[in-house]
């Protein structure tokens, strides 16, 4: 089984995104990850995955004891499916400004075990002045932050073998890339 899990954009929700967020149209449309002066290695196309279901967590930070770290193998792609994505569209005020966050202890658990990428149903692993500073962190230590996936909740439960096959585009100078997410079960 493939399933897409790549956010479709249509036109209402590229003026949508353009109206609430200035660095929409530098790459950051849609599904796609923040770049931080990396390169996305060639052998993060392929990986091992794992996706959490964190859609019970409300009001609060999603934590460490909300997931199952020991299935967080190393070089592998976490994803999170909190549902946020499927109550608020894409492009709104509130989609950018307060959707679910990671708590850093989380982060520094999932940096610990040596992931290769976080996947997000969401707009970013932290808010405000906090995005950029963590993805950076992230990116530093060789992981990225994928951003605004969708179709999560098709992939729990899966048993077996989950890999997640991710393709950025081949953009340079920008800050953000736009990539193409596909999960093979």
């Amino acid at each position: 089984m493939k399933l897409d899990v790549t956010l479709r954009i249509t036109p209402e929700m590229l003026s949508d995104a353009k109206a609430n967020e200035k660095k929409e149209l530098e790459g950051h449309l849609g599904t796609h990850f923040d770049v931080m002066d990396k390169s996305f290695p060639l052998e993060y196309t392929e990986r091992e995955a794992v996706v959490f279901d964190v859609s019970s967590v409300c009001d609060r930070e999603i934590d460490v004891d909300d997931v199952d770290l020991s299935r967080v193998e190393p070089d592998s792609f976490v994803a999170f499916y909190t549902g946020f994505s499927d109550s608020e569209p894409y492009g709104t005020r509130r989609y950018f400004k307060e959707h679910p966050q990671l708590t850093h202890r989380l982060i520094d658990a999932l940096l610990e075990k040596g992931v290769s990428i976080i996947g997000l149903d969401f707009a970013g692993i932290r808010r405000g002045s906090e995005h950029t500073p963590t993805d950076r962190r992230c990116a530093d230590r060789g992981v990225f932050i994928i951003e605004n996936l969708c179709n999560l909740s098709s992939l729990l439960g899966i048993k077996g073998r989950l890999v997640m096959h991710t393709y950025p585009m081949s953009f340079v100078g920008v800050t953000g890339l736009p990539c193409r997410v596909i999960a093979e079960a």
